[in-house]
């Protein structure tokens, strides 16, 4: 007896098994039509097995469980999507900060400490080269007026340093013909006095 409970039972585990794979390979859907077929009429009504009547309720409750398992881990994916691309969003703002900071300074520079946009140095250069040309132009002209009167001045210079020359010459012949004619005087005056 017990070797014949014991092949009973062995049997009834293998068609279990057995129901069980096909079970889980077939849809609910053929479940229900397959239960449908192999139930029995009764005065215009189906008669269900009660056993497979509650098979169907095993397999739909766990297609149903498996089913919200599977909302549930896409609910997950799509928050940790939607927190990636919030951090992904963030990490572009940074980076977009970034990249305007470094265009400003790109367009930008610096001179005595403060910054220009490249424009307005450009400006400010030309400006001071414009400066800076008007001062030299205003310099050279003044040079050159000043060098005019310089060498006119140097000319007039030379004029009278050749008069003053024909000047001395003529006092200094003048005073030797004077101390001539007072040595004369003298020499006259002595033979006279003699």
């Amino acid at each position: 007896m017990k070797k014949t409970l014991f092949s009973t039972l062995l049997i009834l585990f293998m068609t279990s098994m057995a129901f069980a794979q096909v079970s889980a390979e077939t849809t609910i859907d053929e479940k229900f039509s397959e239960l449908i077929t192999n139930s029995n009429n009764f005065k215009g009504y189906k008669v269900v097995d009660s056993d497979e009547l509650s098979k169907l309720q095993d397999l739909t409750s766990k297609r149903i469980a498996e089913l919200k398992a599977e909302i549930a881990s896409g609910k997950e994916a799509a928050q940790a999507q939607k927190e990636k691309i919030g951090k992904l969003k963030a990490d572009l703002d940074i980076f977009e900060a970034k990249l305007n900071e470094v265009t400003s300074e790109k367009d930008s520079i610096t001179f005595l400490g403060m910054p220009f946009s490249k424009a307005s140095y450009q400006s400010i250069m030309w400006g001071i080269v414009g400066v800076l040309v008007l001062a030299l132009a205003l310099f050279v002209y003044r040079f050159k007026k000043s060098d005019i009167h310089t060498q006119e001045a140097r000319k007039n210079l030379e004029e009278l340093e050749k008069e003053f020359e024909a000047y001395r010459a003529k006092s200094l012949e003048k005073e030797q013909r004077l101390g001539r004619l007072l040595q004369d005087e003298k020499n006259k005056q002595l033979k006279l006095a003699k």
